[in-house]
């Protein structure tokens, strides 16, 4: 399904950094932050993302201006009414170039593929330049210092065994982030929301007993 709405006006000055995500529900979050809770007390020097921001990005957009925004809006609802709901789960960790520390994705990830890319194509429709970067589903925690070599893994390691319980992805979320607009922590924010359609059937891995 193909959307016309290109971007034709010119570039305004004001700019909102941009993503699309899922965002766990509150039971999914409040499991891993517990699981969390040694190495928070252990880490207090890495910038770690709040609780009540944590998702799963499916696009970056980076950059846009404020009157691009609107845009997006109708082609993604008309996206998210037609999409099964990925079940997914939060499932292990990692990091990203010993800086970054990471929470997996486990479940429904083909759902979760199809979904992202019907989410990239929209935004490509819409006339706005994507990264072709594969998609790499994850849940970001924290970013260390420079100089900083082993936080990050030590964060990643505390979640080798961690298998969250699964759930659906019932909302589809455009997010604006205040990113690169200071030195103080990254603060996010819901543009919109839309449901998604009906979840799928697929199994998300079991959950500990």
């Amino acid at each position: 399904m193909r959307y016309e709405c290109r971007v034709t006006e010119e570039t305004p000055p004001a700019t909102v950094r941009v993503f699309i995500a899922l965002a766990p529900p509150d039971p999914a979050k409040d499991e891993l932050a517990r699981e969390l809770r040694p190495v928070y007390a252990a880490h207090p020097q890495v910038r770690w993302n709040r609780v009540e921001d944590w998702h799963i990005t499916l696009a970056f957009l980076g950059a846009l201006p404020v009157d691009t925004v609107p845009l997006l809006r109708p082609p993604l609802a008309a996206l998210a009414a037609s999409h099964p709901a990925p079940r997914v789960a939060l499932h292990g960790g990692g990091t990203f170039d010993e800086r970054v520390a990471w929470s997996g994705v486990a479940g429904d990830l083909d759902g979760l593929h199809r979904l992202a890319d019907g989410v990239r194509a929209v935004v490509r429709d819409c006339g706005i330049a994507l990264e072709d970067r594969p998609l790499r589903p994850h849940l970001t925690l924290a970013r260390v210092r420079r100089g900083d070599h082993t936080s990050a893994g030590e964060i990643a390691a505390r979640l080798t065994e961690f298998r969250g319980r699964p759930w659906p992805a019932e909302r589809l979320h455009l997010v604006g982030s205040n990113a690169g607009n200071g030195p103080g922590q990254i603060r996010y924010r819901d543009i919109e929301a839309w449901p998604l359609g009906t979840a799928s059937g697929a199994a998300a891995p079991p959950a500990h007993p």
